[in-house]
């Protein structure tokens, strides 16, 4: 941080996330559960942090194929959890019915869902820009990027 004209403080762009992402931190314990966190499975590590994105479990097969990596991948009856770089909301809109989770907390998941499938090598992650474009297609929905913008 800096200090701006007539002494004001300026807030760099990772403040500025940083205070966002605070503000949409899942509350701890919402109508009797308590959130979940996806873990890092053991060998693996995570150093651009974890969030996740959760789909419909009728998505998650269709995904797979297309997808030029796929990381860990966690998974129950309703929904599919695939883990990508903490912040890779930045910027963008996932397509409904795709749910992004900061921190990779289940909110509403009685237990931890087991984990379908683990990547070869020490990273987690499935690259995000792949993932959203792949999610924009089979929903139907424009990329944020290519959408009109209006004045």
């Amino acid at each position: 941080m800096s200090r701006g004209h007539r002494g004001a403080q300026v807030l760099g762009l990772d403040t500025l996330v940083r205070l966002r992402r605070g503000l949409h931190t899942p509350a701890a314990g919402t109508a009797g559960s308590t959130p979940r966190q996806l873990p890092v499975p053991d060998g693996m590590t995570a150093p651009l942090g974890c969030d996740a994105v959760a789909i419909p479990a009728r998505l998650g097969p269709l995904l797979i194929p297309r997808l030029p990596r796929v990381g860990c991948v966690y998974a129950d009856e309703t929904h599919w959890w695939w883990i990508v770089p903490a912040d890779s909301d930045y910027a963008l809109e996932w397509p409904a019915p795709a749910r992004y989770v900061t921190g990779a907390v289940v909110p509403d998941a009685p237990a931890v869902p087991p984990l379908l499938h683990k990547p070869d090598g020490t990273l987690p992650y499935t690259p995000p820009i792949p993932l959203y474009l792949t999610l924009c297609r089979l929903t139907g929905t424009t990329p944020a990027w290519s959408r009109p913008v209006s004045a």
